[in-house]
C-alpha cells in the first residue's frame, strides 16, 4: 500500500508542472481566403497531463494584435457550421483590445464572434470556422480558415518595434 502511494505521489508532483505547459503553435495560411484575412496565427496553448491542447489566445503571426479567447459557447455556434465540419471546440473571442478587430475581420456586421476548432495537434493543419450572432439573434458561419503547420515556438512571437516616432538618418546616441 505505501509503494502504491508513494508512486501516486511522485507522479503527481511530475504531473503538476506538466499540466501547466504552455506552448505556441504558429500556423500558415493555406489557402487565399485565410491568407487575406490572417496571414498566419500563432496559438497560445496549455498542453494537458495526457497530450490535450487547449487554446488560450490567438496571435497574429504576421501583424501586431493578439486575441483572448475563452473556452465555451451555445450549441448553435456548432449547428452553424456547414454540413460534413468535424469541428466541434468551441471559443468565444474576447471583445476586448484586439479581440474586437479580430471579429469584425471575420464576421462584419456580426455583435459576438466564436472559433470553432478541431483537435489541436502538433505538426497537423488546423481548420477554424468564425460563427457570428447578429442582432436578430441569429448564429451564421461567417468564414473556414485553413492552416498549414509551421512549427512551435518557446516564446510568443515577437512583435515589431514602433519606430514611427524616430528620426530618420539621426546618429545614434546624440
Amino acid at each position: 500500500m505505501l509503494r502504491i502511494l508513494t508512486t501516486t505521489l511522485a507522479l503527481l508532483a511530475v504531473a503538476g508542472p506538466a499540466a501547466a505547459e504552455t506552448r505556441y503553435l504558429a500556423y500558415d495560411a493555406a489557402d487565399r481566403i485565410t491568407q487575406a484575412l490572417t496571414r498566419g496565427v500563432t496559438l497560445e496553448a496549455n498542453r494537458g497531463l495526457f497530450g490535450a491542447i487547449s487554446v488560450r489566445r490567438i496571435i497574429s503571426t504576421s501583424q501586431r494584435g493578439s486575441a483572448d479567447i475563452r473556452r465555451g459557447g451555445p450549441g448553435a455556434v456548432r449547428r452553424a457550421l456547414p454540413a460534413g465540419s468535424t469541428e466541434s471546440a468551441i471559443y468565444h473571442i474576447e471583445p476586448e483590445g484586439d479581440g474586437r478587430g479580430l471579429s469584425r475581420a471575420l464576421c462584419p456586421g456580426s455583435e459576438e464572434v466564436w472559433l470553432v476548432a478541431g483537435r489541436v495537434r502538433l505538426a497537423r493543419p488546423l481548420t477554424l470556422h468564425a460563427v457570428g450572432r447578429w442582432s436578430d439573434g441569429a448564429y451564421r458561419h461567417c468564414v473556414q480558415l485553413n492552416y498549414d503547420w509551421r512549427g512551435e515556438w518557446a516564446m510568443p512571437p515577437a512583435q515589431a518595434l514602433d519606430d514611427s516616432g524616430a528620426p530618420v538618418g539621426a546618429p545614434v546616441g546624440r
